[in-house]
């Protein structure tokens, strides 16, 4: 099990109904979500995957994906952070 954190910087601030959208998007797959009163949405989300890479990009999937569902306009990613218990060799 691998906990991802994404963040996408917007070109502006983002509101409280937005990320709680956003939180509701997510939470199927034990999201939560951050970004109220900035520039920047987030996610840290709970995926199951064998490397750190694939990790990433069934996150990164999951994310667009309720970020649309939220009605966020897509943004350039800037922050990408995972810790897994399989740590790579």
């Amino acid at each position: 099990m691998w906990s991802v954190g994404l963040e996408a910087e917007g070109d502006r601030v983002f509101t409280r109904e937005e990320i709680v959208e956003l939180a509701d998007a997510i939470a199927t797959n034990a999201g939560i979500a951050s970004g109220i009163g900035t520039n920047r949405y987030g996610a840290q989300l709970l995926v199951t995957a064998d490397s750190r890479e694939d990790a990433i990009a069934t996150a990164t999937g999951l994310f667009r994906t309720a970020a649309q569902a939220a009605g966020l306009p897509e943004a350039p990613i800037v922050r990408t952070e995972a810790d897994g218990d399989e740590e790579e060799i």
